[in-house]
């Protein structure tokens, strides 16, 4: 394509844009047909979209190429109806790519400024072509631009446009696949770090919402990903779970600070209370955690392959030490209140830890475990987590915040000598059971004897709310 420069530069901005964009169409249909392997855009042609297209000068003396407001809305109308016109994806996808893959050069910045305008203009009107390419490009491209680009669109639909959010949330249902994309983008973004990295009402509404009417949504791209091959380095998760529980967890004292320095700057108005969005959020990864045992079983990945990263869960270990070592410094609730969101933090971390860990999508030993949450402070149910073993169970549809509620549901609770329900002061040692000889090393737990400083308490502690009829040979130390 290198020989047809010279008709495009006589022509004005937009006429040799759209040429271009004629003559990129053509070559990539060919290019396809072709059936080379792989199918690469030339370095040739790519320099004439930078020209031609984003604008960046070929020569550094020469006069950069500028569109008016207009010129560029009418571009961006011109590319959605070219993508919308290609019925094949494999062209679509390779004409994306060259519009938009990243090079690393001077040119990248145009890129992304385009790209954030045509992905938020094909939001607006429906053009889901647009949106599959988009989803492939915020699989291979680093992470720091896939922030970017969704940075773009919360600005667009969740700030300058008051009551665009409808909008928005129709990418769910248009491209699903998009729409996991831009979750995890946003996760990513959104760290709950500061203010500013704490995500708008509307949309953390729409996206609470998505997830509880779709929990599957968040493992498509895992789902429609072929995994023969390693990820890009540096690009996004391949699902957004870790993001999502990193959410859950932090909220309540991310936004206890957050009420903290509206109380310090005298805001006295009444913000929507987020408490019961994250409950739900959480209630749905927990959820999603337990479909994942099919799913991985379906793909041979079970115990191979986990969904959450260890890295991720150290790096939030950590922030929670922080954040719970301020909490304890600064505080303008009471002590009591104080004291409960923190353990709604721990309790939070350690649901997802045991689910996650029962159901294939972390693969940590207890011993990796500990070590990373040593740090945190004592939390009943984060000690059993810790202290137990990991739970497998076959009924992906038992209640989402852990378990079947029936005992012979659990391989601890499998065997005969010990009841579904712990709390019978009258059995103390298991030693009068005679229709057992085959277990005679029973006799070696006498009134549990390695706990004589809770030798009252003990038949009661085995009633865990998480992990109903579901007794533990241990307890935490206080």
């Amino acid at each position: 394509m290198g020989d047809i420069r010279q008709s495009l530069l006589p022509r004005d901005v937009l006429s040799a844009a759209k040429e271009l964009l004629y003559h990129l169409d053509i070559y990539i249909c060919n290019l396809v047909q072709s059936g080379r392997q792989p199918s690469q855009v030339d370095s040739k042609t790519l320099e004439l979209v930078e020209e031609f297209i984003l604008h960046a000068p070929k020569d550094r003396n020469a006069p950069a190429r500028r569109m008016s407001a207009l010129q560029e809305l009418q571009l961006l109308e011109i590319m959605c109806s070219c993508f919308q016109e290609q019925s094949r994806d494999a062209v679509r996808q390779l004409m994306f790519s060259a519009l938009f893959s990243l090079q690393g050069n001077q040119a990248d910045e145009s890129r992304m400024a385009l790209l954030g305008k045509l992905v938020s203009m094909a939001i607006a009107v429906g053009r889901v072509p647009i949106m599959e390419c988009a989803a492939t490009w915020l699989q291979r491209t680093h992470r720091v631009y896939c922030v970017r680009l969704a940075q773009v669109l919360v600005d667009d639909y969740c700030s300058m446009v008051p009551g665009s959010v409808p909008t928005l949330q129709n990418i769910h249902s248009a491209s699903p696949r998009f729409c996991c994309q831009f979750i995890t983008a946003v996760t990513t973004l959104y760290d709950l770090t500061s203010e500013e990295l704490t995500p708008p009402l509307e949309l953390l509404q729409m996206i609470v919402s998505w997830i509880q009417d779709d929990p599957r949504l968040v493992l498509i791209t895992f789902l429609n990903t072929p995994l023969s091959g390693s990820q890009p380095i540096s690009s996004l998760d391949l699902t957004p779970l870790g993001g999502l529980v990193r959410w859950c967890v932090k909220a309540p004292l991310a936004y206890r600070r957050e009420k903290k320095q509206a109380l310090t700057n005298g805001t006295t108005e009444s913000e929507p209370e987020v408490g019961p969005l994250f409950s739900g959020l959480h209630l749905s990864v927990l959820q999603v955690f337990m479909l994942l045992p099919n799913i991985l079983n379906e793909k041979g990945l079970f115990g191979r392959l986990g969904l959450l990263q260890v890295e991720s869960l150290a790096a939030l270990t950590s922030d929670l030490s922080r954040l719970l070592d301020q909490a304890d410094k600064h505080t303008h609730t009471s002590s009591a209140d104080s004291h409960a969101l923190s353990q709604l933090t721990l309790d939070r971390l350690a649901q997802a830890l045991q689910v996650a860990m029962a159901n294939g999508a972390l693969l940590c030993s207890r011993e990796d475990l500990r070590a990373i949450c040593s740090r945190l402070p004592h939390n009943n149910l984060l000690q059993l987590v810790l202290s137990g073993p990991v739970m497998y169970y076959n009924n992906i549809h038992t209640p989402p915040l852990a378990f079947s509620p029936h005992a012979a549901h659990s391989p601890i609770a499998s065997h005969p000598t010990h009841s579904p329900h712990p709390a019978h002061p009258t059995h103390p040692a298991h030693p009068a059971h005679p229709t057992h000889p085959s277990h005679p090393a029973h006799s070696t737990h006498p009134a549990h004897t390695p706990l004589p400083p809770h030798p009252s308490s003990h038949t009661q502690y085995p009633a865990q709310p998480f992990m109903a009829g579901m007794p533990f040979p241990f307890r935490p130390s206080h």
